[in-house]
């Protein structure tokens, strides 16, 4: 794939976003180190931002299909750029306006979600689709290497303060950078009707077995073993190898293995994509199953590399094939769906973990999460359009 100005554009603007939305965590907890912020205010804040972006991602998903894709980018980033300073103005302050910013910060940020998966569709060709993919997940993974780095090193000659505004300037860009979409405005010709344009999604995501299927297997994956790993990660590296350093290991080789995955599928194009796309999902098993039992560090890196490659195994070809099989007019709805129920229910995952672990033990939680991460795959690849997450059964 030859990288045109309007796809480097899209992937700007949507690296961009990624760099803003994974700094802002930093920069807060930055805050709470220098006791401009509480901890729980830091809670309030990051829980705020979380009910703006599943708020936002339903609406947006109607929005750009019914308008224009570029316009919804245009405003969220807009939006989450001004309100990037108010949560700087509320820092020491008030912890309830810098939350009310948070919202619309999140809400910025789920709107360009599935905004950005239509607008991806109508700037790159069929053909291309999933190198760009590859590229845009693995732009996700940079960023959350960068993010904590570079906030790091410019805390070092800019306050917190300045750090948000910078937080907005990304959003900023993020708004402005991406290109307009071939195809224009999808549809101006009808009344607004947000519940009826929502349920059309959902009626076009029932026209596609695999989609349902993957959509469950993924909300699994990430509701069990997603939240399980997170709790419990830090927990296992402090009480069974004494230190951070299997945390810091671990989460490194996890994105090093997504970006290596993300790589991997910019170049390979499996015959049945959809069957290799739910192994991959499956290996995330791996990284709850490493943590059962105290083992080498290289075991648990080992399987969180392995985890990483797999999760972008089953990323590349899942965004395309919603690119490629759901009716134009309707991707950002249905990849709403994916989004808000994959993401949305992540939250809910971690409330009960903890509470989970501490009842039954952390080995019992871990060792069932890590079955479910392997079953759900499984069961999903049993309806026969998963095989190529195609309802003609085509191979792409």
């Amino acid at each position: 794939m030859v990288l045109d100005s309007r796809f480097l554009r899209l992937w700007c603007g949507a690296t961009a976003s990624g760099l803003a939305t994974w700094s802002l965590p930093f920069v807060l907890g930055l805050a709470v180190l220098e006791r401009e912020l509480t901890a729980t205010a830091l809670g309030v804040v990051l829980a705020a931002r979380t009910v703006g972006f599943l708020l936002a991602v339903p609406v947006a998903g109607v929005l750009a299909d019914r308008y224009s894709r570029r316009a919804v980018v245009l405003w969220a980033g807009l939006a989450a750029a001004a309100a990037s300073p108010v949560i700087a103005l509320g820092l020491g302050r008030s912890t309830a306006l810098m939350a009310a910013a948070a919202v619309v910060v999140g809400a910025g940020q789920g709107a360009c979600r599935p905004a950005f998966q239509a607008l991806t569709a109508e700037v790159v060709a069929a053909a291309d689709r999933q190198r760009a993919n590859a590229a845009m997940t693995m732009a996700v993974r940079v960023t959350s290497l960068v993010a904590p780095g570079a906030t790091a090193l410019l805390a070092v000659v800019a306050g917190v303060w300045a750090l948000l505004i910078g937080t907005g300037a990304l959003w900023l860009v993020t708004g402005l950078l991406p290109p307009s979409g071939r195809a224009g405005p999808a549809r101006v010709d009808s009344r607004f009707d947000f519940a009826g344009d929502f349920r059309e999604g959902v009626r076009e995501a029932r026209k596609h077995p695999w989609f349902l299927a993957g959509l469950g297997a993924l909300t699994a994956v990430i509701a069990t073993g997603y939240s399980a790993t997170g709790v419990a990660l830090p927990l296992v590296s402090r009480d069974d190898y004494g230190s951070e350093f299997v945390l810091a290991a671990a989460s490194t080789g996890y994105t090093a293995g997504a970006l290596a995955g993300g790589l991997l599928m910019s170049r390979w194009k499996p015959v049945r994509q959809g069957w290799v796309a739910m192994a991959g999902l499956a290996a995330y098993g791996l990284a709850p199953l490493s943590l059962v039992l105290p083992t080498a560090p290289i075991v648990v890196v080992a399987a969180y590399v392995a985890a990483g490659i797999g999760i972008e195994v089953f990323n590349v070809p899942w965004f395309t094939a919603i690119q490629h099989e759901v009716a134009p007019d309707k991707i950002a709805r249905v990849s709403s769906l994916d989004f808000l129920l994959s993401y949305g229910l992540a939250p809910l995952g971690l409330v009960v973990m903890a509470p989970a672990i501490e009842w039954c033990g952390a080995p019992a939680v871990l060792l069932l999460c890590a079955l479910i991460c392997f079953a759900a795959p499984a069961a999903a690849a049993l309806h026969p359009s998963s095989r190529t997450l195609s309802v003609n059964g085509a191979c792409r």
